[in-house]
């Protein structure tokens, strides 16, 4: 570190908007931070919930990337402009495009603008899980197992299953599409100025958790593994990669563009993207063994360990372990659950529904007052019902739920899985079928707790990340009583971003590892939520009714 003032700049691609932040990186104080929320995304365009089709355009991305980051600029003022010394970004994933030669998304050219199959096929889109189903059999066919380091089972979120569906479906794509690259690679690709798909930087995160990329596998799986799946796959691997880098490696310089559309230098650094999870955990100031949990629309569950103690460790039914996927020199292993946050937004509207689809026909107020009420309305319904729920007395008879609404991704993927909720009767009100709801997602985070302990690797503290577990205390606290752990939280509010600026400041040469980074920009915890012991023995037997109802679900619904 030099007396001069650093900054660095951390950007996070979430599912619903994007948010920038520029710190300092001597301490890891916010100086402006910027939340893009995606218009066209916003609109539902090129998606179709019953289908679980979700598309996003990479204008929303682009147009966000710039507004958030000027926006900053603007706040923090032109002297720290001036000293900015690295930017790295993090997305969800696996979100991958088709692309072209060049590296554009087909969805940016002209022919393609409103083009679904041409856009961001967006994590929680399950259109493919007749192919993910189609390579977890063909898995079992080769001498080698391609499957070990993701869990053994292969999933329709992810990388190979979305190209095989784009490819059966769509034939215009299919006959443009030269390489296929994931949102978190494709960002720094298109900062630095990237003209050839060749040359994308692939990060080690993408490639190992979702892309079936492994060191002992000398990179991808064989042209031949997936050529003879289907012949549509037949040299992808030619035009993917080999080798694949951490994110405390530059992927390059700002180009002169993109330096000259934000304000900045072109000696500006661009660090290789990965996972928000992933870096979110090193913003959250993960320790081995700790499970981070980055708790959104979905959750996203990081632990590290030494890569001594995995050695010949193989954790199954989870979304991998991947040296150097959250911090280099270590394995980093993933789990989480296809809908969290998602489930309580599924029930806000839908109890929401008269609200929303009624009150703008009012007779008897006008559209202004039917507009805020409607605003004021559905803004207070998920405080009140965590209110309500909290109020209600603990009860084995209660209305019981699995949190499946968007399928099960740990453990053992399976997005075929619907939710299901029992016990309701007559005086099953809104608060009620919340309590289940709200246990449900609980006891989901309970069988990846219980999942990694049973096959060899303690979890010895939470710490949580993101949306719910800033804003609501009820579910964390049903949470530390279900886990029977504390639960930390941590302070800084836009946590993945804040990951994203220490992995800036490490590509920058502001600190030789991220570790350090860790230590010196991270703030620490502002919130400890400690299990409630006379609630154990209540949520012990909860829980096994849940997996009662999970596994009546698994098999007959």
């Amino acid at each position: 570190m030099t007396d001069k003032p650093q900054y660095v700049i951390g950007v996070d691609y979430g599912s619903d908007s994007v948010r920038s932040v520029i710190v300092n990186a001597a301490d890891g104080k916010e100086l402006a931070t910027s939340v893009f929320y995606y218009p066209r995304w916003q609109k539902q365009l090129y998606c179709n919930a019953a289908q679980n089709q979700f598309r996003q355009h990479p204008l929303d991305y682009i147009e966000g990337l710039e507004h958030t980051i000027k926006t900053c600029i603007a706040k923090a003022g032109p002297e720290v402009a001036a000293q900015v010394k690295a930017i790295a970004v993090d997305t969800t994933g696996s979100t991958p495009v088709a692309v072209d030669k060049q590296g554009v998304p087909l969805a940016l050219l002209p022919e393609f603008a409103e083009h679904p199959g041409a856009m961001f096929v967006l994590w929680k889109d399950h259109t493919s899980v007749k192919e993910a189903a189609e390579i977890n059999e063909h898995a079992t066919k080769f001498d080698t197992n391609y499957l070990q380091y993701v869990g053994g089972i292969y999933s329709s979120e992810w990388f190979w299953a979305k190209l095989l569906h784009i490819l059966r479906t769509d034939e215009k794509v299919r006959d443009a599409v030269y390489s296929w690259v994931e949102h978190c690679d494709w960002i720094p690709f298109l900062l630095t100025g990237g003209t050839d798909a060749n040359k994308i930087m692939r990060g080690r995160c993408s490639a190992g958790h979702k892309a079936l990329w492994a060191e002992e596998f000398g990179g991808l799986p064989p042209n031949d593994f997936f050529s003879s799946l289907d012949p549509l796959l037949e040299g992808f691997t030619e035009r993917l990669y080999k080798d694949t880098y951490t994110s405390d490696v530059s992927a390059g310089n700002l180009s002169a563009e993109w330096a000259d559309r934000l304000g900045l230098s072109t000696d500006v650094l661009v660090g290789v993207g990965a996972f928000d999870a992933h870096m979110g955990a090193v913003g959250g100031q993960i320790e081995p063994y700790h499970l981070s949990k980055v708790m959104g629309t979905s959750t996203c569950d990081i632990l590290v360990a030494p890569n001594r103690d995995m050695d010949g460790k193989l954790v199954k039914g989870i979304c991998g372990q991947v040296d150097g996927s959250v911090i280099p020199g270590m394995a980093g292993l993933e789990a989480g659950q296809s809908a969290f946050g998602d489930t309580y937004a599924w029930f806000k509207n839908l109890v929401a529904w008269p609200v929303q689809n009624l009150l703008a026909d009012s007779k008897v107020i006008d559209a202004q007052t039917s507009g805020a009420l409607q605003e004021e309305m559905i803004g207070r319904i998920i405080p009140e019902l965590s209110k309500q729920a909290a109020a209600l007395p603990l009860d084995e008879k209660a209305e019981l739920a699995t949190d499946w609404f968007n399928g099960r991704r740990t453990p053992d993927a399976n997005q075929l899985l619907k939710g299901t909720i029992t016990g309701l009767g007559l005086g099953s009100d809104a608060p009620r079928v919340f309590r289940a709801l709200a246990e449900a997602t609980c006891f989901g985070a309970r069988s990846i707790v219980e999942r990694f302990k049973s096959e060899g690797v303690p979890v010895e503290a939470i710490i949580g990340i993101g949306g719910v577990a800033k804003k609501s205390p009820y579910i964390m606290q049903m949470m530390s009583d279900v886990l029977q752990m504390p639960i930390r939280i941590h302070q800084f509010e836009h946590t993945c971003a804040l990951g994203a600026a220490m992995f800036a400041a490490t590509v920058a040469g502001i600190y030789p590892k991220v570790e350090e980074a860790m230590t010196a920009m991270g703030g620490g915890f502002d919130v400890e939520y400690a299990p409630n012991a006379a609630n154990t023995e209540f949520y012990n037997k909860r829980y096994q009714q849940y997996q009662k109802l999970g596994a009546y679900t698994e098999t007959t619904v």
